[in-house]
């Protein structure tokens, strides 16, 4: 490799060092800012119905237009590795971020929250909510 490229690949492995670096910040910050953590799991009643799934991803990306939601994230079930300490029986979840407890306590009576459950609680046959404040 001449002088000139091995500048350039230098210069480039470096750019995309500081590029990853910097881009691991915001969730680094968010943590820091929004300490609650509010995460939901949901099992569909018809797990198999990819319309019933999308239904409830839909409704749930309607709650982060609530002013106390710093940050919402909405997964299936990744295909990682089948371990004993994983539990792949859910089928949609939302994590979403908060400020403190009154944010949260906010979220709970928004009445987007509350139009969310109205129209979408007829799809899951259960919910279980973690909510964890970092410490």
């Amino acid at each position: 490799m001449n002088k000139s490229n091995r500048r350039k690949f230098i210069g480039t492995a470096a750019a995309l060092g500081v590029t990853t670096v910097a881009a691991a910040m915001p969730s680094i910050h968010m943590e820091k800012k929004y300490p609650l953590a509010h995460h939901v799991f949901f099992w569909l009643k018809n797990p198999d119905s990819k319309e019933d799934r999308d239904k409830l991803i839909a409704g749930i990306k309607t709650l982060k237009k609530i002013e106390t939601v710093h940050g919402l994230h909405v997964g299936v079930v990744a295909e990682t590795e089948k371990r004993d300490v994983i539990d792949m029986s859910w089928s949609v979840s939302e994590l979403i971020f908060f400020s403190d407890l009154d944010g949260q306590a906010t979220y709970q009576t928004h009445p987007l929250h509350l139009e969310f459950v109205k129209n979408c609680s007829h799809l899951w046959s259960k919910v279980v909510v973690y909510d964890a404040m970092e410490v």
